[in-house]
């Protein structure tokens, strides 16, 4: 077998695990009743802070392939995107299941009469076609250009979960700050850097740059 192909499996293998790995340990924590006084809440915060940090791993893709010429991201991007999405539906689940008891009427209380749940609402609302499109096949039936310009809306759901994770935190920001501030970093890099070679068709593992 070739290196090339065998470095790829690698690099595939070890994201999967970095995408399985907080998901396992959250449930080990859970099972062995170490989420704290509050473990509905504890979950809550840590899968949604999960959510994040691989909504913020996937926007890192093209701004490291355009500073380095370092591909790996770019070439995982899905599965990142993926991972992003399927945290925040857990996050969202564990909220409307464990918290409210899937009582719609206090669930749509809280949407209306609680920003930092509205912003929140709205991330997820946002990561669904993104999510759902997440396929070659959605590039043949959208296009290339529609594909493009719909999957740009990750920037906008990603500052909407950090504007939903400061409203949640309220005082105590330090946490959502490092987090904005790294999204700032990623959008200066993402527009400011300059582009290492010309742009291909995008794929849905590679997406636009």
């Amino acid at each position: 077998m070739r290196r090339g192909v065998v470095q790829a499996r690698l690099w595939a293998s070890g994201l999967w695990l970095l995408a399985l790995a907080p998901a396992l340990v959250l449930l080990a924590r859970a099972l062995g009743n170490r989420l704290g006084a509050n473990p509905v809440e504890e979950l809550t915060l840590e899968l949604g802070q999960w959510a994040l940090r691989f909504l913020l791993l996937t926007l890192a893709a093209t701004p490291v392939r355009r500073l380095t010429g370092w591909t790996v991201l770019l070439r995982h991007r899905r599965l990142l995107g993926l991972t992003a999405a399927s945290y925040a539906l857990i996050h969202l689940l564990v909220y409307a299941v464990l918290d409210q008891g899937l009582a719609w009427s206090l669930i749509l209380g809280d949407i209306i009469k609680r920003p930092f749940i509205t912003a929140g609402m709205a991330a997820f609302a946002l990561l669904l076609p993104l999510a759902a499109t997440s396929f070659d096949a959605a590039i043949r039936r959208l296009g290339a250009r529609r594909w493009q310009a719909l999957h740009r809306l990750v920037y906008v759901a990603t500052g909407v979960a950090l504007l939903h994770f400061w409203w949640k935190v309220k005082a105590d920001t330090a946490e959502p700050a490092m987090y904005l501030t790294v999204f700032a970093l990623l959008l200066a890099a993402r527009f400011v850097a300059p582009r290492h070679r010309s742009p291909r068709r995008p794929t849905a593992g590679r997406q636009p740059a």
